[in-house]
């Protein structure tokens, strides 16, 4: 049956708007700063994405099922410090967290590969999704990385960002300072593009639609368990001390907050969402977890 042309042109202009978004939120994510440094916004892959490939990769198995693949890998005790959490973004840390449970998986022998190989395929993953990040290690709590690590674009072009692209999920760079209040900044040293970053700045609140390999995806901090009747939400300097909700693979979950829900760590953070009804009534985050942190969050 033909659609009265009132119709189709409302379904051709969504279309197109959808379309425009995409381009506009891909644009966004791989623009460069200056070429040979990292882009303002990191590009942004869900764990449960990124735990798809690792497994394929470290051959412990193929399969499409994000959970399946988060619990081999957690098997194998290769996990955050929070466990798998599929719709949570990968961060710095987290691929951080990713190198030391992978270390201690392939010195146990849990893992059908040496560790030098273990960790060159970790690198290789991370930099298939845009993100060729590594742990800096660092030899005392507070040490002093080269100043201008986090000053190589210019104020107005990262301000020329914020105001056409709207503000990243994660960024390397400082945020303007009107900016500052949405942001927390994870004192987490790490290499990227062979440059040394302290840290990174991450928002306290967000629920974003992302594309990866032409799928739409959404990545976010917040989460409704329907059973429960609560929306939780995932503090990001809180999760890099582990004091959170645990995702899959943690053996140990002393410090984690009970969600009163059997198994919860799978069925909020690993299942599909109805995303239209999550709303961000969340409380605010507490003061030493707003952007101007003293870094008492960074690693120890």
């Amino acid at each position: 049956m033909r659609l009265p042309r009132l119709k189709e042109d409302g379904c051709l202009f969504v279309t197109m708007l959808f379309l425009c978004f995409s381009f506009a939120t891909v644009h966004a994510q791989s623009e460069k700063t200056t070429p040979g440094f990292p882009a303002i916004a990191q590009q942004l892959v869900r764990e449960g994405t990124f735990a798809l490939r690792l497994q394929s990769a470290l051959a412990l198995g193929t399969t499409d099922d994000e959970i399946e693949a988060e619990s081999k890998l957690g098997e194998k005790g290769i996990v955050p410090r929070n466990g798998w959490i599929a719709d949570y973004p990968v961060t710095p840390d987290i691929i951080g967290e990713l190198y030391e449970s992978l270390r201690n998986a392939a010195k146990s022998g849990r893992i059908p590969v040496n560790m030098e190989e273990a960790l060159t395929r970790l690198d290789n993953v991370s930099v298939y999704f845009g993100m060729p990040v590594k742990p800096r290690i660092v030899e005392k709590i507070g040490i002093t990385l080269p100043a201008d690590a986090v000053q190589f674009p210019q104020p107005k072009l990262i301000m020329n960002y914020y105001s056409t692209a709207g503000p990243p999920v994660v960024t390397y760079y400082a945020p303007p300072s009107d900016y500052h209040h949405m942001y927390c900044w994870i004192a987490y040293p790490f290499w990227c593009d062979d440059l040394p970053f302290p840290g990174f700045f991450i928002l306290n609140n967000f629920h974003r639609t992302i594309f990866v390999n032409d799928r739409v995806e959404f990545v976010s901090n917040q989460f409704r368990d329907f059973k429960a009747r609560r929306l939780f939400r995932i503090r990001p300097a809180a999760r890099l001390n582990g004091k959170t909700f645990a995702g899959i693979g943690v053996s140990d979950k002393r410090g984690f907050i009970d969600t009163g829900v059997k198994e919860s760590e799978r069925s909020i953070f690993n299942s599909q969402h109805t995303w239209q009804d999550i709303d961000d009534r969340s409380p605010e985050p507490s003061h030493h977890e707003g952007g101007g942190s003293s870094g008492r969050e960074g690693k120890r």
